[in-house]
């Protein structure tokens, strides 16, 4: 039997996680192939080889992302006793994640293709997908609590949990700016002032 090819000289799985830093700290564009196989420690023909093409390995990167930086924050919005304590434990973990010291600030997702996306519909297409996907979850955690009581029946959940996608998008940014945890937290807590409750 003959052999199928040369194995792999890389580690797949941290070359792929050296890519979703460069786009987290670059964003989609400003992360050139240069870029990318300086950072993931190969060559050209290597990326294409295993990943694909660039916008597959971006879209790697991001489902990577969402699988490991943004777990810890998905799980606090689900696992919270009402919707809106949810919600804040779900900002306050992401706000941890936009201000660590060892890794880019903000979040992948909403500053990877903040700029210059419009030069590629398909990528611009995905990261859009990405982020209402989160507006669903915030919709999905409100819709729990007016079955669980603690959310008003008579709000109105699409405009709810477009303020609170709207508020992440925001602490993303300012988090990128320079914000520390301490004014990403007051702005959470402002955010968080006005939202209807249900009479017990």
């Amino acid at each position: 039997m003959g052999q199928r090819g040369r194995p792999r000289g890389f580690d797949r799985d941290a070359a792929l996680r050296k890519a979703m830093e460069t786009f987290w700290k670059y964003g989609y564009d400003g992360a050139s192939m240069t870029r990318l196989t300086t950072a993931m420690g190969i060559a050209s023909p290597s990326l294409y080889a295993c990943f694909g093409s660039k916008e597959a390995l971006f879209r790697q990167a991001v489902e990577l992302y969402g699988a490991t930086v943004g777990a810890q924050a998905q799980q606090a919005l689900e696992e919270a006793p009402t919707a809106y304590d949810g919600i804040r434990a779900m900002l306050r973990a992401n706000i941890t994640t936009f201000t660590e010291p060892d890794q880019p600030p903000g979040c992948m997702v909403v500053l990877a293709a903040a700029a210059g996306s419009a030069r590629n519909e398909e990528v611009s297409a995905f990261v859009t997908e990405r982020r209402q996907a989160v507006r669903e979850l915030f919709r999905q955690r409100l819709s729990r609590g007016v079955a669980a009581g603690d959310v008003p029946a008579t709000a109105d959940l699409d405009a709810l949990a477009a303020l609170y996608t709207t508020v992440l998008h925001g602490l993303a940014i300012q988090a990128r700016d320079g914000a520390d945890r301490e004014e990403l937290q007051a702005i959470i807590e402002s955010a968080m002032l006005n939202a209807p409750r249900a009479s017990r």
